[in-house]
């Protein structure tokens, strides 16, 4: 990897400031080549990690800009090799010239998620770590947010490296008194390491169970608005997001297709789902759209039904209540607390749903069905430190890792003999190093970080 690198690593759009990155063996030399420090220090002779004012001129001696430069020196910097940064005015063309003014030099534009890549390649982070800088980058909450960043200092690492130092002491003993028969080396004993192998068992469970809160972490809460036509299902979808994005008439079946945003209430991220008025219909388009109502209730995790709290309950109301799926979280919203109610608390506890009045037209209410969504997810009120898993991939070598561990266990219990079971504890292994990067194929790292923007 002796390539020199280099890209914005603040976006295209115009901003106050923009910065450059450069990494790579002749990172520094390159950025002296058109950067001249106003006290006349040359960055080859700057201190590491420390802001110089400069000029920043072009290929052709041509002031580009007026900005600031640091350098930071291998191995203690983000990709482990030498890198500089100029922290220059936001403009794209400004930006876009100084990046000419590199590649003239020899560096070449860096490539999706390089920077981060070649931090792995290095050993300044494990492979968890790197895949939570996007995690982090693509947050939508404060939650995800700090469990990305709590990621980020190796929480994942820490404690799966336990699980990996507990299992390859079980490898290692085996080795060893195979290897050095003469040697005063313990009896190896399988069933003496059940009690580690349990230990590592359930951590590896207590990591995987994580994964369902880190879905809804990640993606939000899939959650269905439904109910009969004109009960004020867009209008309360527009009133958590706080602008119009469904379309609202007072003709009945506007919403013929369903329409997903999402918004941060409840505590939580939450997956909104605006869907067609339930209701028997003969026309066409409005039929399909009460099909895609349906199929969205019946994948929500969360479902809110709202009610016309001006009009007494109809038989359309009972129907969608019936749809819930029984095992699926569920409120009621009573629309319309603004006009004079005419659906009464008996007709309300005939439907036995958890209920409030709201006003999707005056935001009256809202902060009490905020409250009950609280209530209904309380596992995700707590703040998370890096331990919930929101990746897939992670979670699926989470699931063969702790697969393994348990076929090991097994096997000592059936007193299969030594080198056969450690060969699902080899498996085990090398599903924990395929989260780590300890054991990963050099394409799967290249797809991974292929997710990442450019510039980081």
């Amino acid at each position: 990897m002796s390539d020199t690198i280099a890209a914005v690593a603040t976006g295209g759009s115009i901003s106050a400031i923009g910065i450059i990155r450069i990494s790579g063996g002749e990172a520094i030399s390159a950025a002296d080549k058109i950067f001249s420090a106003a006290g006349g220090t040359k960055l080859a002779d700057s201190q590491t990690r420390r802001m110089y004012y400069g000029e920043l001129r072009g290929a052709d001696g041509g002031l580009i800009d007026i900005c600031l430069c640091m350098i930071s020196r291998a191995p203690d910097s983000y990709t482990g090799e030498d890198t500089a940064e100029f922290h220059c005015h936001g403009s794209p063309v400004v930006l876009s010239e100084v990046l000419r003014a590199l590649f003239l030099l020899g560096v070449r534009q860096a490539l999706a998620g390089e920077f981060t890549k070649r931090a792995f390649l290095n050993g300044r982070m494990d492979l968890s770590q790197a895949e939570a800088v996007i995690d982090l980058i693509e947050a939508e909450s404060a939650a995800s947010a700090r469990n990305a960043a709590c990621q980020l200092r190796g929480a994942v690492g820490d404690r799966l490296e336990s699980v990996y130092g507990a299992l390859v002491n079980v490898m290692a003993h085996f080795h060893a008194v195979i290897d050095y028969p003469d040697e005063d080396i313990e009896e190896f004993e399988m069933r003496s390491y059940l009690p580690a192998l349990r230990g590592a068992e359930e951590e590896l469970a207590r990591l995987l169970s994580s994964f369902d809160r880190g879905k809804v972490l990640r993606g939000g809460i899939p959650t269905a608005i439904i109910g009969r036509p004109n009960t004020g299902k867009s209008s309360l979808l527009n009133a958590l997001l706080g602008y119009d994005r469904a379309i609202v008439t007072e003709f009945s079946g506007t919403t013929r297709d369903t329409i997903e945003e999402k918004v941060f209430f409840g505590g939580t991220l939450l997956r909104l789902i605006d869907t067609a008025g339930l209701r028997k219909t003969s026309e066409a388009v409005e039929k399909l759209g009460v099909e895609r109502a349906v199929a969205a209730l019946r994948s929500a995790e969360l479902v809110i039904l709202v009610l016309d709290g001006s009009e007494p309950l109809r038989h359309e109301d009972h129907e969608a209540a019936s749809l819930i799926p029984p095992e699926t979280p569920k409120l009621t919203a009573v629309n319309k607390s603004d006009l004079p109610a005419m659906l009464c608390e008996s007709e309300l506890a005939e439907l036995g749903l958890d209920y409030c009045r709201i006003s999707a037209l005056t935001g009256a209410g809202l902060d009490v069905l905020d409250a009950k969504i609280k209530k209904l997810f309380p596992e995700l009120m707590s703040p998370p430190a890096g331990e919930i898993i929101t990746n897939a991939r992670q979670a699926e070598a989470l699931s063969r890792a702790r697969d393994s561990v348990n076929l090991t266990m097994a096997a000592i219990d059936e007193a299969v003999t030594p080198d056969a079971v450690l060969t699902d504890i080899e498996a085990a292994l090398s599903a924990i190093g395929e989260i780590t990067g300890k054991t990963m194929r050099e394409d799967v790292v290249s797809r991974i970080f292929e997710r990442f923007c450019v510039g980081k």
